[in-house]
């Protein structure tokens, strides 16, 4: 199998300025897609016809299928997501919450005490639990919500805890969610089954970022609660969906040769980690009908 470029080659080795892409999630989520968000946007338009349904099966922040839908690039998105903490607040949002959560952060004070009193709460209604998953995102170290991951302790400019809370910014994110939230369906629950029983659908297309915990890689099992993922089922999975799909993973040489061993094509993206070094990770598909 002869090798293709999924994209443009001077393209996907420019790092993207994230403060370029319009920021449409309310979390600050460790692996999150923002930068990637240009290249996505050029994989849905070249499809010529918009896609019914975009589905995200490991959603977490989300962004990919919150910019298709603010961006109206398919008709309908799916996010899933098993994580109880995250599900909550999608739960919330488009489950008709969103402006009580908007204002509930408005109206919070943030400092040590009101924070531990906050996350030392159990229970309630879904909407409380999203608050809450909204504090600990957003005043935990690297917004890993993992267990054993612990609170910010210098952050920007020294300001601790608060140097990520910025409540009219994500008042306004939750708020705009809400108000286009017939143009998303959230399920809870496992993103392999959801793409089963979408498989057979030549109108929708996947974007699929699961976990990295491929080939040995730990990063998955520290950032993530949920981490175990079948890889390979997830690749063979692939092999039988109708629709167009977009994998990313870590560069690692078992994902590239789990990506020969079902002939899916592999080329390399620019990005930028949270330390700002510049690395590499791996878009993955099977129709590049799209490329140049």
């Amino acid at each position: 199998m002869h090798q293709l470029t999924l994209i443009n080659v001077d393209d996907i080795q420019t790092v993207v300025n994230v403060a370029s892409v319009p920021q449409r999630s309310p979390f600050r989520y460790p692996g999150g897609k923002t930068w990637l968000i240009p290249q996505v946007k050029r994989w849905l338009f070249s499809m010529g016809t918009k896609p019914r349904l975009l589905v995200e099966p490991f959603a977490g922040g989300g962004i990919v299928g919150l910019t298709a839908a603010f961006e109206e690039l398919v008709e309908r998105v799916v996010l899933v997501e098993r994580d109880e903490q995250v599900a909550s607040v999608w739960r919330a949002i488009l489950g008709g919450d969103a402006d009580w959560l908007a204002n509930r952060i408005m109206n919070f004070e943030m400092c040590h005490e009101t924070l531990e009193t906050e996350l030392g709460k159990g229970g309630g209604p879904i909407r409380e639990m999203a608050f809450r998953t909204l504090l600990r995102n957003r005043t935990n170290h690297g917004g890993i919500m993992a267990p054993g991951a612990g609170l910010i302790k210098y952050g920007e400019n020294g300001k601790g805890i608060s140097s990520r809370w910025y409540p009219r910014t994500l008042a306004k994110r939750i708020r705009e969610i809400g108000r286009i939230r017939s143009k998303i369906e959230f399920i809870q629950g496992d993103g392999l089954d959801v793409i089963r029983e979408h498989a057979c659908e030549s109108e929708t297309a996947f974007f699929i970022d699961p976990p990295y915990t491929a080939a040995g890689k730990k990063a998955g099992r520290r950032l993530y609660t949920y981490n175990e993922i079948d890889h390979e089922g997830l690749f063979t999975l692939t092999e039988s969906v109708r629709g167009k799909f977009l994998m990313t993973y870590d560069d690692a040489k078992g994902v590239r040769d789990m990506a020969a061993r079902h002939g899916f094509f592999v080329e390399t993206v620019a990005m930028s980690n949270t330390h700002h070094t510049k690395m590499q990770e791996l878009l993955i598909s099977k129709d590049l009908a799209w490329v140049r």
